[in-house]
């Protein structure tokens, strides 16, 4: 029991670094990010977005944990489901960080193929989980009344700027502000409003500081974002600890290679907790216990990306049918490039061997744990929240 505790906080630590990032990250997108930009970007479902999102979450050195809540800072921001699908399948699987040490650790066949199995998984995943979508509401009717500020132009018939319709709406102006107008004065009265100013355009507001931006994003990813993703990141950390402390490495190295290895695989990586860097030295030992290349490499795809705590915002954000095409695109890329990653090695004679036997930390001990209580603060104050206004409410 003691070495399950001991596990499960050393995940905790190895995490909270890489999650307060990507809470950081997706407060930064929430705030900064205009939301019409992503809607224009990533916002609708289709390959080209899809691939864009991809190709955007392959370099970025986020883990299996911190890429959860910046996945959904990008979803609420207004990206698309086979987007945010796309985002969190690439960014845990590979990353300039995890390229690197898989070049020092497995040489550097895998150093490449890994980045392409890794961004070819996020599209497969993100096109299937985008096709669900469109299965689930195969036409998508626009609203009949439009609003004036809407970004495209207004039909005639429901424009605000109806000439037979300002009659109708004399005491309230669908444009106004915080402080409503007279009533006499519409916001398409021409009286009201400069020359060539249409009504959809909004008031002056003062400007917001940058400093009060960040401050702004910082709030929002340590409560609104925390609060959404802590419990089925807890949840995973306590199943990876429970892998870790019960599932000897030998039980996986025993199957060597082929299909039942890499079904093995996956069926362990899935409860696992773990980020594309962190996995390289645990696949250099498998590598090293006989495992096959194939069945190595379907471990560093399927074990970032197939977390419970993934699964669990996946379902929660995008519904429990994404959840199947999410494994289906992760998995079944996962066993392809296993297969191919096997037949390349076997035919040409591509090389695939540690060329440094030994892990290196990647962040300072201290960092790592000043990171982890403050992740912890900011938990536990999340909980003292929440119990108090339940009981407040009674």
């Amino acid at each position: 029991m003691m070495e399950l505790v001991t596990n499960f906080w050393q995940l905790f630590l190895l995490s909270a670094p890489w999650l307060i990032l990507g809470l950081f990250l997706a407060g930064v997108i929430n705030v900064f990010i205009a939301k019409d930009f992503l809607q224009r970007h990533l916002g609708e479902e289709g390959v080209w977005t899809t691939v864009k999102a991809a190709l955007i979450g392959a370099p970025m050195p986020l883990c299996s944990c911190g890429v959860i809540p910046a996945a959904i800072g990008l979803r609420r921001a207004g990206g698309s489901k086979s987007a945010t699908t796309a985002f969190l399948v690439s960014t845990p699987e590979t990353g300039v960080d995890s390229i690197s040490v898989s070049y020092v650790l497995l040489g550097p066949f895998m150093a490449i193929i890994r980045p392409i199995a890794a961004v070819c998984s996020a599209i497969v995943a993100g096109v299937l989980v985008g096709r669900d979508t469109k299965s689930q509401s195969p036409t998508t009717h626009k609203p009949t009344t439009q609003g004036c500020c809407d970004s495209e132009p207004a039909v005639a018939a429901s424009s605000c700027c109806n000439t037979e319709q300002e009659q109708a709406s004399t005491q309230t102006s669908c444009c106004a502000t915080q402080h409503q107008a007279p009533q006499s004065a519409t916001c398409c009265d021409t009286k009201a409003t400069v020359a060539k100013q249409s009504c959809c355009d909004t008031q002056d507001t003062p400007q917001e500081s940058f400093l009060g931006k960040m401050w702004r994003a910082i709030k929002f990813s340590s409560n609104k974002l925390l609060s959404d993703t802590m419990v089925w990141l807890m949840i995973g950390l306590f199943f990876a600890a429970v892998v870790q402390t019960f599932v000897p490495e030998s039980f996986l190295s025993q199957w060597g290679g082929g299909i039942i290895a890499m079904m093995v695989v996956i069926l362990i990586s899935i409860p696992m907790y773990i980020c594309a860097t962190a996995s390289t030295p645990i696949a250099a030992g498998l590598l090293m216990a006989g495992v096959s290349p194939g069945a190595v490499l379907v471990f560093m795809l399927a074990g970032p990306a197939t977390n419970i705590a993934t699964l669990g915002v996946v379902g929660k954000e995008l519904g429990k049918r994404a959840v199947i095409a999410y494994l289906g695109g992760v998995i079944g890329v996962a066993i392809i490039f296993g297969f191919l990653t096997d037949f390349l090695v076997a035919s040409y004679g591509f090389a695939v061997e540690p060329m440094v036997q030994m892990q290196h930390e990647i962040l300072p001990q201290w960092f790592t744990l000043l990171t982890g209580l403050v992740l912890l603060a900011l938990m536990l104050r999340l909980v003292c929240l929440d119990v108090w206004q339940k009981v407040a409410g009674k």
